[in-house]
């Protein structure tokens, strides 16, 4: 089975930076249309045209999502860019720390509404579109939609409570989403993901040592990964190499969730 997703169209939101970016790059390099979205639009601009330079199939697209009208409007860009829409990346995420204790902190409710909602309104919304564009009488598969989700969702982080909780329903939502689209031939799946090298990363633990000895200690495989592992995970969802797989929330975090914390205490 063919991990090719090359004259695919896909839209990767949260684009214009870290994994978002990584995944849209990969995509590009194996031959897919790709729509980067994000709400920055000068690192779009800047991260696009030098694929746009090189004739890369990309195009990009600034807004909020929490906005229906702006989730209406990209469906249309990107139909007009490429006529279709195969492929969505949902990798558009907020973390914000939380105070579990305090009532006015509306950072749950923010969180819900930016890393829930807006890609339960897209993903509704482009998997009209995938319907809709079906050739009669066919029973090829009409897309793969990706949500990406942390392993936060699993584990107890009160001063994430509001990525935790976003997290946790978005697994969720992948769950019942696949459920719901498997009649329509529309995979639905998830890639939830521990400490990635970013830049954000990166800078914490220039400055903090003990960060990264804390990441390696409760990491099996002994090492952070990289944005490409997480692209990798990914492409493979996008693909017909996973044509049988749905409503799956696949974890890359090097056995970081296995562990646990007493066993890392201990040693």
């Amino acid at each position: 089975m063919s991990f090719s997703i090359a004259g695919k169209t896909a839209i990767v939101t949260g684009a214009a930076h870290g994994v978002g970016l990584a995944i849209a790059r990969a995509m590009v390099e194996a031959g897919a249309n790709v729509v980067f979205v994000d709400r920055d639009e000068a690192a779009l601009e800047r991260e696009t045209s030098v694929l746009r330079e090189a004739d890369g199939p990309v195009r990009h697209f600034a807004g909020d999502l929490r906005e229906r009208l702006t989730i209406t409007n990209l469906l249309s860009f990107t139909v007009d860019a490429f006529d279709r829409i195969d492929i969505l990346v949902n990798a558009a995420r907020q973390v914000r720390v939380s105070d579990p204790l305090d009532h006015e902190d509306d950072s749950v409710e923010r969180l819900l509404d930016q890393n829930l909602m807006s890609a339960l309104r897209l993903s509704q919304a482009a998997a009209k579109r995938m319907i809709k564009q079906a050739e009669p009488d066919s029973t090829a598969p009409l897309g793969s939609i990706i949500n990406l989700s942390s392993i936060a969702a699993r584990l107890a982080h009160p001063e994430l409570l509001g990525y935790s909780v976003s997290c946790a329903a978005l697994d969720q939502m992948t769950r019942s989403m696949a459920v719901a689209l498997a009649p329509k031939r529309i995979r639905v799946n998830a890639v939830a993901f521990g400490s990635v090298m970013s830049a954000s990363l990166k800078q914490s633990l220039s400055e903090h040592d003990e960060i990264r000895e804390a990441i390696l200690h409760c990491t099996p495989l002994g090492r952070i990964a990289s944005a490409s592992e997480v692209s990798d995970a990914v492409q493979y969802l996008a693909s017909d190499a996973s044509a049988f797989v749905t409503g799956q929330v696949i974890t890359v975090d090097g056995g970081r969730s296995l562990i646990d914390p007493s066993h890392v205490a201990a040693h």
